[in-house]
């Protein structure tokens, strides 16, 4: 993939969320001093790429303005790139990719897949940087509304097509694109476990995947108990888990929130599945 690392092993990217509302770790890092300092920690602890979030997609989130997304991300991905550190925006807007990329970021992580800012895929594609598009049927207000399928993996796998052809088509070159079926965005925790285990399906559309489960929902419903669902904070188990799984099972990176354990199991499932 132009512009990144290629370790032989699947990829771990760290998010960094600048937000006061995310569903993880928002109002952590708001402070850009802060941020870097955490991004800075993410890679010691393993992530190959941070990656820059200056607005919330948890469901049911609201818009910020792009005025306030780039206050948000500007100073800390300049930053970090100043540090040496790999890193990727992740926005829906345009003008924030662009900002982001001339302040140093090396990729671009649009949960729309390009379909939220109609110029998008053209700063992306003036670029010439990494591209990852995400199936998500639409905004965080709204998206659980829209996890309606018939066939969950057929028609995940149409839609990310169409907006892959529609990114080639706005010349953003195919080696450049990666795929993410979106796990959690307009999907119940059933349809996330489908797609996990249709990722051969998911590989034949012909670009790097990217899975991004770390801490989600359908992780907490899985682990319930009694009381209720796991709490997010005590998901990092099972999401190791699925990083080590994800990465035997070919994916190009995973997006997690606390990269060391998530470093160590793909580590392991690179050592697992090499060839003797």
């Amino acid at each position: 993939m132009p512009g990144l690392p290629a370790p032989g092993r699947c990829l771990v990217i760290g998010v960094l969320n600048v937000t006061p509302d995310s569903f993880s770790d928002g109002g952590r890092f708001i402070d850009p001093e802060a941020a870097l300092a955490h991004g800075l920690a993410l890679v010691a602890a393993g992530a190959d790429v941070v990656d820059v979030g200056g607005e919330s997609t948890r469901p049911g989130a609201g818009r910020v303005d792009a005025t306030e997304e780039r206050r948000r991300i500007e100073p800390v991905v300049r930053g970090l790139a100043a540090a040496g550190v790999i890193v990727a925006v992740d926005t829906t807007r345009a003008a924030v990719a662009e900002a982001a990329l001339a302040a140093g970021a090396a990729l671009v992580n649009d949960v729309s897949a390009g379909s939220a800012d109609p110029d998008m895929l053209r700063v992306v594609a003036a670029a010439r940087v990494p591209y990852v598009l995400m199936h998500s049927r639409g905004p965080s207000s709204d998206m659980a509304e829209r996890a309606q399928y018939a066939d969950v993996v057929g028609e995940v796998a149409t839609e990310l097509r169409e907006r892959r052809d529609a990114a080639v088509a706005a010349g953003i070159e195919p080696e450049c694109i990666v795929l993410d079926p979106g796990l959690g965005f307009a999907k119940r925790p059933e349809h996330n476990w489908t797609l996990l285990r249709a990722l051969p399906a998911l590989h034949a559309l012909g670009h790097p995947l990217v899975i991004g489960g770390s801490r989600k929902a359908f992780l907490g419903a899985l682990l319930a108990t009694e009381a209720g669902p796991r709490p997010t904070a005590a998901r990092e188990a099972a999401t190791t888990a699925l990083s080590a799984l994800s990465a035997a099972g070919g994916v190009w990176a995973v997006r997690v929130h606390e990269p060391r354990a998530s470093r160590d199991a793909v580590e392991v499932a690179a050592a697992w599945t090499a060839d003797e």
